[in-house]
């Protein structure tokens, strides 16, 4: 048989003969959606030049400058978002150099600084922040250079003005109420541990875990939440205040930071596994507790999707250029119980 010709291969990938010449000597002004397809059809058709267009697709793909602002490094849920965000960039179809950075101190001032300093050197970032004046006027900045913004885990705003890659947390707090009302043996008063209300997430975790309770059973008595600033110490501290001051206490909803703290005053108080106890994330930790019993049930998110999400999001945006396109992605979140991790 005959060999493909240029003709050939541009008649099987649908662009003009032109276009085939084009991407052969690697120019300018080709779009990649252009480049795979006649990258596939030689590769379909065996052209001898295949070699040849996969390096010059290569040599003009874009390379890729992106930031992750995550919270504390000694956190295992953030320890291992950034091992799946790290895996994202590398597997993704594109030259993606990937910039991780971990806040110790989270204080809004703190966060802003960090923000604005590895927005310098990225096209766009991703952060989990709580909302403070003071950051949103350092994410405004940062949109205002043209760098894209993603808020990751817990929105920053309502009403779409920054991307934002996480779940449906007004979902998983009627969720988390949901499995408080079925299984605890009789209604009675639920306690509640959240890091801090300026967390987006964590606050409407609680608006859907209350509007279920409304809704759905007004029986339970749903204590003021106490605050744990997503520290493990201070919501052991919590955890054994509720347990002191309420001996009827049914369950307990770990909205927040600092499950750990939290278990840990269960066990040692020898209550474990005898009131119904809802936290967050598969890790060592919660998945231990599932095991014994300390933890009835764990809402996690599914951190390779999210970390794909939020790497071709990043992608997109920044492909995207100027247009006024948003790239927010909402993912379905996991449920865990001691038959099914």
């Amino acid at each position: 048989m005959a060999r493909p010709t240029i003709r050939d291969l541009a008649e099987v990938a649908g662009v003009s003969v032109a276009t085939v010449n084009r991407v052969l000597s690697g120019a300018e002004g080709v779009r990649e959606p252009t480049r795979e397809k006649v990258r596939a059809a030689a590769e379909q058709i065996s052209f001898y030049g295949l070699g040849a267009i996969q390096s010059r697709n290569a040599a003009v793909q874009p390379k890729f400058h992106f930031g992750a602002l995550l919270l504390q490094p000694h956190r295992p849920f953030y320890k291992l978002l950034a091992q799946a965000l790290s895996a994202a960039a590398a597997s993704a179809d594109a030259d993606i150099e990937l910039k991780i950075e971990h806040l110790e101190d989270l204080s809004p001032e703190n966060t802003a600084a960090r923000a604005l300093a590895l927005a310098e050197t990225c096209q766009a970032i991703c952060l989990t922040t709580a909302v403070h004046p003071t950051v949103m006027q350092a994410v405004e900045t940062i949109q205002s250079s043209g760098v894209q913004v993603f808020a990751l885990i817990s929105q920053l705003a309502a009403t779409g003005q920054v991307h934002y890659i996480g779940l449906d947390n007004w979902k998983v707090g009627r969720t988390a109420a949901w499995a408080f009302a079925k299984m605890c043996p009789a209604p009675g008063k639920l306690g509640i541990l959240m890091g801090n209300h300026r967390y987006r997430n964590q606050e409407m975790n609680e608006t859907g875990f209350r509007s279920y309770f409304r809704e759905h059973a007004p029986e339970f008595v749903l204590l003021e939440p106490l605050p744990t600033f997503e520290s493990s110490a201070v919501a052991h501290e919590m955890t054994e205040s509720l347990l002191s001051k309420h001996p009827d206490l049914a369950g307990l909803y770990v909205a927040g930071g600092g499950i750990s703290g939290a278990l840990a005053a269960l066990r040692g108080s020898g209550r474990a596994g005898k009131l119904i106890v809802v936290g967050y994330e598969l890790m060592d930790t919660t998945r231990g507790a599932l095991l014994d019993g300390t933890l009835t049930l764990a809402i996690a998110h599914p951190l390779k999707q999210l970390a794909k999400a939020a790497v071709s999001g990043m992608v997109g945006a920044v492909s995207a250029g100027s247009d006024p396109v948003n790239f927010t992605s909402v993912i379905p979140f996991e449920l865990y119980t001691p038959e099914n991790i």
